[in-house]
């Protein structure tokens, strides 16, 4: 009985013990749970703050990503751009070696014009001066020959200067016998005076010119009216070489017929101004050739 008793204090003490351990154990594991409690807020603020930067990142990548693009696209077009200036460049580099090159032979074609020019002016001045020296001629040779003629011979005589070349003009019945190509005597002495003229100016040619009005003839060895207007123009200037002493050589002999006329052959005193000689006098030819060979010639 007395160790019945002794082992009841025992199993009291056991479960005192027993009770201790467990409410020891419980604030053990209480103060863990409450540590993980905090850890797992912490890991939580953690995680969310993990979240947010996370998403900041995802927008930050997104901005740079279009920010990217952007630059891309902008350096697209920039290279494009400079693609575009090169060839603009390049362009005007052309332009411009051109330009240089034609501004060359621009210079070289100026001077030549002006070398042109300058030729030109020289030519045109021998030209005007020897118009002047031609017109100066013809009217001291016009003033000469109107002075030596009688008033009576003027009536018979036109004396003109047309374009540098001096025109004397005579009528037939002053000059030939009635439907004739002989020389009467009444013209010896007006023939006489314009052969002094003539032979005082030995640079200019003369050319004797027979001209009729429109009726027709019919004569002995002249078949028509260019016959009668030759043969009367040879005749003058064979008196003006065989009676004058004029040089043949400056001499010319032309018939022209009915077909030069200065008057109406309707009227008789048209056709008495139509049938006419007329002694063209003019400068040599050759003077004028002369002076073409001296122009400026065109480069071929």
């Amino acid at each position: 009985m007395k160790r019945k008793f002794m082992i009841l204090p025992l199993l009291a003490s056991a479960l005192l013990l027993t009770s201790c351990v467990a409410k020891k154990q419980y604030v053990d594991l209480q103060g863990n749970y409450n540590n993980l409690q905090t850890d797992y807020k912490a890991l939580q603020a953690s995680m969310d703050e993990l979240r947010g930067n996370f998403h900041d990142a995802e927008v930050k990548l997104a901005e740079s990503r279009t920010q990217v693009k952007s630059l891309e696209e902008r350096l697209a077009e920039a290279r494009k751009l400079n693609e575009q200036q090169r060839a603009t460049y390049a362009e005007l580099q052309k332009s411009l070696d051109s330009s240089i090159s034609q501004n060359t032979q621009g210079n070289i074609n100026i001077s030549k014009l002006v070398d042109e020019i300058n030729a030109s002016n020289r030519y045109i001045k021998q030209l005007v001066e020897a118009k002047t020296k031609s017109d100066s001629l013809n009217l001291v040779l016009t003033n000469n020959l109107t002075r030596s003629l009688s008033r009576d011979e003027l009536q018979e005589v036109d004396v003109k200067v047309l374009k540098g070349v001096v025109y004397i003009s005579l009528a037939d019945n002053m000059l030939y016998k009635s439907g004739s190509y002989e020389i009467n005597d009444r013209a010896g002495q007006t023939l006489s005076k314009i052969a002094k003229i003539i032979s005082d100016y030995k640079e200019y040619e003369v050319l004797v010119e027979g001209n009729t009005d429109n009726v027709p003839i019919s004569r002995p060895n002249i078949r028509n009216n260019w016959d009668l207007s030759a043969l009367r123009a040879s005749s003058v200037v064979q008196a003006l070489q065989n009676q004058y002493s004029v040089d043949p050589k400056r001499l010319s002999a032309a018939g022209r017929g009915e077909y030069n006329p200065i008057a109406t052959n309707d009227t008789e005193l048209g056709k008495q101004r139509n049938r006419r000689t007329q002694i063209i006098i003019t400068p040599k030819l050759d003077q004028f050739l002369e002076l073409i060979d001296q122009a400026p010639k065109e480069d071929q």
